[in-house]
């Protein structure tokens, strides 16, 4: 998984896998969700992220299964 914040355009950009995306759906103004040819999410990419998010408290944190 990575994941990219791009301040000069405001957008959060998560890839859950690395995969050739097939469609780009419009999930709301500002998200979009790309899709593989399988139909299973390979990323979301939020528009206007500092507004939609909290980006400066951003943490993560890796659980075992």
């Amino acid at each position: 998984m990575k994941i990219g914040y791009f301040q000069d355009t405001d957008t959060l950009y998560i890839e859950f896998r690395a995969a050739e995306v097939s469609e780009t759906r419009d999930l709301d103004e500002g998200t979009l969700i790309d899709l593989d040819a399988q139909g299973a999410v390979c990323a979301i990419t939020l528009e206007h992220a500092s507004e939609r998010a909290d980006i400066p408290a951003f943490s993560y944190e890796q659980i075992a299964a």
